[in-house]
Order: C-alpha cells, then sequence, then structure tokens
C-alpha cells in the first residue's frame, strides 16, 4: 500500500458545508450537556435578569415549580450549541427560527443531547452559499423532549457552482413552517399555578389583564456588550463558531456576537415592565437583523402581539405574545420598520415568542 499523506488523514473536523447536506438527513450532536447550578451562576452573571421563578427555588415551588428550573434560555444555548459544529461551522449567517417550544422545564441534574433532521436546502443565486433549514431535538437524560426548534442557516459551499450555470445544485425543497404557534400548541409545565402568586417578590403588580394588545412597553436599560463576556457565554454553551472568538475568520477582524447572547441580553432587560411574564413557553419566530460587535450599547422594548388563555393551565395562567426588540442604542420611538418595510437603523433582533403570566 503507498504510504498514507498525513494531510489527507486528518482527524480534525472542518465542518459540513452547503454540499454535505441532504434533505431527511439525521444528524446526531455530540456532547450530551449536564445543566448545572453552575449555569445559572453563571447566566446570572452574564446578563441581568431578575425574574423571580429561576431566580428563587422558594418563589418557584410557590406556584408548583419544584425542583426548581434553570431559565429556559440556558436549556436554549446548550441545545443550540451543540448543533454549530455539524450545521453552522461554516455560516455564512444564522437567519432565523421557527416553531420552538419548551416542552418542560430543565433543571440542574438533567443531561441533555440533540440531534438534527435536514428538512429544507435551497442554493443560493450566487453559487457560493445556500440555505440549509434544520429541525432540532433536544431529550433529557430519561429520552423525554425538553425543547425542539427549527432554524435556517446560511452556508459557504466547499467548491463555488459552475461558471455558466448552477447544474450543482440540490432541488429546492422549503419547509412550510408556522408563522405563530396557537394557545393550545404551548406546554404548560406540570403544576404551575399562580393562583397564590406573590407579586411583591416578583418585583412588579402587573398581571395578564394590565396589558393590551397593541402596547410597546420601553425596557429603558442598556449594557454595553464586550468581548470577554460574550466569549464567555459562547464557550459557556460550548458553541464553536469560529466567527465569535477568531478574529482572523472575517474580513474586518471583528468577533461578531452569538446572536443568542443578544436574545438573553434582551429577555433579562426585558424584566422592566415584563416582571411577571415568568417563563418562555414558545418562541414563534426570530431574525437576528444586524450583526452586534463588542462596544455596542443594547437596549430592548417589546410590543404585545396577542393575549390567550392556554388550554389546560388553569384559570390562574394566560399567555402574552409579546415581540421583543433589542436595539444598538436607546430607540424612544420604538420604531420596528421604515415607511419602505425595512428594519430601522439600529434593531439587532426582531423576536416573537409567547410568555407565561399570573391572570
Amino acid at each position: 500500500m503507498p504510504p498514507v499523506s498525513k494531510t489527507t488523514a486528518s482527524k480534525t473536523n472542518t465542518g459540513n458545508f452547503f454540499e454535505d447536506f441532504t434533505v431527511g438527513q439525521v444528524i446526531e450532536h455530540a456532547t450530551p450537556r449536564t445543566v448545572t447550578e453552575g449555569d445559572r451562576a453563571l447566566y446570572g452573571a452574564l446578563y441581568p435578569t431578575r425574574f423571580a421563578v429561576p431566580s428563587s427555588a422558594a418563589f418557584a415551588a410557590s406556584v408548583g415549580l419544584d425542583p426548581h428550573p434553570v431559565e429556559e434560555l440556558i436549556a436554549f444555548h446548550i441545545a443550540f450549541g451543540k448543533t454549530v459544529p455539524d450545521i453552522s461551522l461554516n455560516a455564512v449567517a444564522n437567519l432565523g427560527y421557527a416553531e420552538l417550544r419548551f416542552h418542560q422545564p430543565v433543571h440542574p441534574g438533567d443531561t441533555l443531547s440533540t440531534r438534527s433532521e435536514v428538512i429544507g436546502l435551497k442554493q443560493n443565486s450566487n453559487g457560493r452559499s445556500g440555505v440549509v433549514y434544520v429541525r432540532s431535538t433536544a431529550t433529557n437524560q430519561r429520552g423525554e423532549v425538553a425543547l425542539d426548534w427549527c432554524r435556517w442557516v446560511m452556508v459557504h459551499k466547499r467548491t463555488a457552482a459552475t461558471e455558466g450555470g448552477d447544474l450543482d445544485a440540490p432541488e429546492t425543497v422549503l419547509p412550510e413552517l408556522k408563522k405563530t404557534l396557537a394557545p393550545e400548541d404551548l406546554v404548560v409545565p406540570a403544576g404551575l399555578d399562580f393562583s397564590s402568586y406573590d407579586f411583591s417578590a416578583a418585583g412588579e403588580p402587573h398581571r395578564f389583564d394590565d396589558y393590551e394588545i397593541g402596547e410597546l412597553i420601553d425596557h429603558v436599560d442598556g449594557v454595553t456588550l464586550t468581548d470577554p463576556e460574550h466569549m464567555m457565554a459562547t464557550r459557556l454553551w460550548q458553541n464553536t463558531a469560529k466567527v465569535h472568538f477568531n478574529t482572523e475568520a472575517r474580513p474586518d477582524g471583528n468577533r461578531l456576537i452569538y446572536g443568542g447572547h443578544v436574545i438573553s441580553m434582551a429577555r433579562a432587560l426585558s424584566f422592566n415592565g415584563l416582571a411577571n411574564a415568568q417563563l418562555i413557553a414558545a418562541i414563534n419566530g426570530g431574525s437576528h437583523v444586524a450583526p452586534a460587535f463588542a462596544g455596542d450599547t443594547v437596549y430592548a422594548w417589546s410590543e404585545v402581539l396577542d393575549k390567550a388563555a392556554v388550554p389546560g393551565a388553569g384559570d390562574s395562567v394566560g399567555a402574552l405574545r409579546l415581540r421583543l426588540v433589542a436595539t444598538k442604542g436607546r430607540d424612544e420611538s420604538m420604531t420596528l420598520r421604515t415607511d419602505e418595510g425595512k428594519y430601522a437603523d439600529g434593531v439587532l433582533l426582531d423576536l416573537d415568542y409567547w410568555a407565561l403570566i399570573p391572570r
């Protein structure tokens, strides 16, 4: 046998390119990750979160959640991070989310494993990249679904399409995704009961009936992003995307802030005005509208899109459908789009989600 080249025998992972994906492909992601109280502590150190349920074991128990759950977004970040080496290591951009449901609370001691199925593909007209659609599912150590979601990501091709056509392009398959999850699609944690809810301990008196559809809420406070914090957060979730750490990964030499870091920052800031929107039940959709970098100051505002009773939740629990908008710099006018329909300057994140709140 001829000698094996050390280069061709490489055991390292360079990530998947657009050509490596096929519709129906199922990927089991490494590595299972056990959630700890350290995750809760670090999350609180990284984001100014003050929601009572994940902050206080006694408060959580008083509303029927014992053992004490961690923030839903901790579970999301951990599960999302598992998918990066296989789905988006060679990404141009993470484009959006849909149909994200939290099926049950996650507690310290739970171990999350994630798998993804490719549900759509579309090569871009430039022949240099394409959009990959995946449905990812995170299960705990008992095999129970903790959360699942869809996302679509633009991924580089290993080899650009041949000049004069894109005969190498796969058949375009675009999945049908719900624009919003209905109230009956929401999963309410077993035992959740807000009938003895302590509004003083939670920090605000506002309940379900105090919010009106169309209402805008300025969350007022801002936080300036730093490289050490966003890199620590992204490593905490074992997200290996090069653009978040390596100054050589982008032509401008800047480390791109992980989009989930902006989501968690905006969610934490939304406490001011939505302190009783205690639990995220689902994320209907989300777009990272513009990149964020160290030195940017993030502010947030929300719009109440809908209100609903949740089937099977009892009379003490309601759901608010909220649009959470993160901006670079404070926008007191709370403008999402221009008259031309484009996102307004400064908008970083447009997130549509359902939150559970006392009635």
